[in-house]
């Protein structure tokens, strides 16, 4: 299918240090087209962490019949925001405001892609996030930090790509750069929600539990949540961030492609109610369900 792209559509948010811009990404033909939010991670290149950033994952969702939705955070090294900024580094609370600003204002967002017009279900929505992103994400499906709740029950589903876990065991690092890490609480997270972990991911920069630790959200959220554990899979996830991105440490076009056919059979099956995901399968791997 054909797609195309928009960028940037510029949002003005008071009190925002600076405006709110997003890609857009959608087939060119179509209507009633589900809705997905898209939420960069970090790393360490100046543009992956932007509108700019995963690629693979947009243009293959779009290529799949959806709209895809991609914010700019203002924890993105392209924005080089003075660390003072309040909120910075990470901007936790600030990253999950920015996609219910978007939910929020989606006429203005068809306003300024005529392309769209008319064209967006927006009783189909899902958010997706790698890295930091699962975090945004899973704030957005229900997950507590600091006690508050960022949940925007206008979004049905989700997918956390190597997303971030339990409080316990958090590197001194992190405890001390960002210790809102430290009081995530997955108790809430009742939205529906697929989490892909990499068997090799182990972020030691980040907590001292393992690969598992990105198991968390399954594991610590009630159902119905399902499991994808990639065998060989590090944080990259084969290179879903970009295409040919040297951050990314296990470079896989095949485990890539294994990623975009699970997460589009479950993004089908959870707002569309067409395909039973797990009938995907798995090429090496784990999978786990609960209700």
């Amino acid at each position: 299918m054909t797609v195309f792209t928009v960028s940037p559509v510029v949002l003005e948010v008071p009190g925002r240090p600076v405006d709110l811009q997003l890609k857009v990404s959608a087939p060119t033909v179509g209507d009633e087209l589900p809705i997905v939010l898209l939420s960069h991670g970090q790393g360490y290149s100046n543009h992956l962490s932007s509108l700019n950033g995963y690629a693979p994952l947009a243009n293959h969702w779009a290529e799949q019949g959806f709209a895809v939705l991609q914010p700019t955070h203002l924890s993105s090294r392209s924005l080089a925001l003075p660390q003072d900024t309040p909120g910075a580094p990470l901007f936790w609370r600030e990253r999950a405001e920015d996609m219910t600003h978007v939910l929020d204002r989606l006429d203005e967002v068809e306003n300024a892609v005529p392309q769209l017009r008319n064209r967006l279900d927006r009783t189909r929505i899902a958010v997706v996030g790698h890295s930091m992103g699962g975090h945004t994400a899973s704030l957005l499906l229900g997950m507590r930090t600091e006690g508050v709740s960022l949940r925007d029950d206008r979004i049905k589903a989700g997918v956390l790509l190597g997303s971030t876990g339990r409080g316990e065991g958090l590197t001194d690092l992190v405890r001390e750069r960002y210790p809102f890490m430290t009081t995530t609480d997955f108790s809430e997270m009742t939205t529906p929600a697929l989490v892909v972990a990499g068997d090799r991911d182990g972020s030691e920069h980040l907590s001292t539990n393992g690969p598992a630790w990105h198991e968390d959200p399954y594991h610590l959220s009630p159902g119905p949540k399902d499991l994808v554990v990639l065998s060989g899979a590090e944080h990259g996830l084969g290179g879903v961030s970009g295409y040919d991105v040297a951050e990314t440490t296990d470079e896989s076009p095949e485990r890539v492609a294994e990623v975009l056919r699970l997460t589009t059979a479950y993004l089908r099956g959870q707002l569309l109610g067409t395909t039973d995901w797990e009938e995907a399968g798995l090429t090496s791997g784990r999978i786990e369900s609960k209700s």
